[in-house]
């Protein structure tokens, strides 16, 4: 007797097909593994780097070696504080504690649950050195406000675009806004090489010095005589070579992600009590994930919506708990619990829906159908 497999969808999938095979396949007949040579990793850096609006691209083993690598190169150390969005994953969080700095958590935008640029001058110090925005979900942050409180205190800016391949600002793509822009290739990002993440920069000193670093800092005329305290943090060309292949169809994921953003916004317009993502008229969201927040009547149901779904063969993540959250730092006393209100509400309240591109229309219909009936047939 044949058993029915249990329904089960996915909150993200790579968009995987031949092509990156054919890559990896190209790059191990040619013996190029490693990461210190291997023309995917040329050619990966560059492509993105110019698609990124940037000059400069250096690949990193992850997105938190990213942010760690350019808080190295742009001078921040320790006894600096970097204002930052409290609600990110925490990986933002210790790249900027790796450098011995403080991070300064900034509350969000009840909208785009971005940090809220107007909050940004009155948290700054002599001691500030830099402002980390993060474009959460894939929304760009506000950022010409940013900037002008980054010039107006001679300060560094710093873009985590994990989230957030190929989102514009007033037509300006993410990771060439500012000082140094940081990518997260993992599994469920837009596009992705497993593991990894690269730097994108517009001043070649820095990228140079970024490519020296990520790779042990080894010497010019004897490389075993080091310049610096280096990193093992290279990405490989087999890496390289399954990014080169997404790479070639990261418009055509952001484009099905937008449409799936678009299905279900549609069919939660009228659902009283579920807070949507937004787009605002200066940004292209490329909704990396669909977030949902319960508002209102919903507010106290996130455990038992995301359980029935579930129960129903949808898988569900909670949102990002805050920076000023977190156990470990309250404990330390770093961070005061209710500093950022907006945000602490989200967390309370918030989680995202499956969101990877290759969905089906009758997996959408599924997941928004059950979600509907469940929000209206409460415990």
């Amino acid at each position: 007797m044949m058993i029915a497999m249990k329904r089960r969808i996915s909150v993200s999938q790579p968009l995987l097909d031949d092509a990156e095979s054919r890559c990896v396949n190209d790059a191990l007949a040619k013996g190029a593994i490693s990461g210190f040579f291997g023309e995917y990793l040329t050619m990966f850096e560059d492509e993105f780097a110019r698609y990124s609006d940037c000059q400069y691209g250096v690949s990193t083993s992850s997105g938190t070696a990213a942010l760690h690598l350019a808080l190295v190169v742009l001078g921040i150390k320790s006894g600096d504080e970097v204002l930052v969005s409290t609600f990110t994953n925490m990986a933002t969080i210790f790249a900027i504690l790796y450098v011995g700095a403080k991070p300064v958590p900034i509350d969000i935008e009840p909208d785009t649950l971005n940090l809220d640029p107007r909050l940004l001058a009155r948290h700054v110090t002599p001691r500030t050195k830099a402002i980390l925005v993060v474009h959460l979900f894939g929304h760009p942050v506000d950022i010409d406000p940013v900037l002008e409180v980054a010039k107006e205190f001679h300060l560094f800016l710093i873009e985590d675009c994990a989230e957030a391949h190929g989102a514009t600002y007033k037509g300006r793509k993410v990771g060439g806004l500012g000082d140094a822009g940081c990518f997260s290739f993992y599994a469920n990002k837009i596009i992705t090489t497993g593991e990894g993440g690269m730097v994108t920069f517009r001043e070649q000193s820095y990228a140079d010095r970024a490519r020296n670093l990520k790779g042990l800092a080894f010497g010019d005329l004897n490389k075993f005589m080091h310049k610096d305290i280096g990193y093992n943090y290279r990405m490989t060309n087999l890496q390289a070579a399954v990014g080169h292949a997404q790479f070639q169809k990261i418009e055509q994921i952001i484009a099905r992600k937008r449409e799936i953003a678009g299905y279900y916004s549609d069919r939660f317009a009228r659902v009283e009590g579920l807070r949507l993502p937004a787009e605002k008229p200066y940004a292209r969201n490329v909704y990396w994930m669909y977030h949902l927040v319960l508002s209102g009547h919903n507010r106290e149901r996130r455990v038992e919506v995301m359980r029935k779904l579930t129960d129903a063969g949808i898988e569900t993540r909670e949102t990002f708990i805050p920076y000023n959250l977190q156990d470990i730092f309250i404990k330390q006393g770093s961070v005061t619990p209710d500093a950022c209100p907006n945000a602490n509400a989200v967390a309370h309240a918030g989680f995202y829906l499956p969101s990877s591109a290759g969905l089906t229309e009758e997996e959408l219909d599924y997941v928004a159908t059950q979600l509907i009936q469940i929000i209206a047939n409460p415990d």
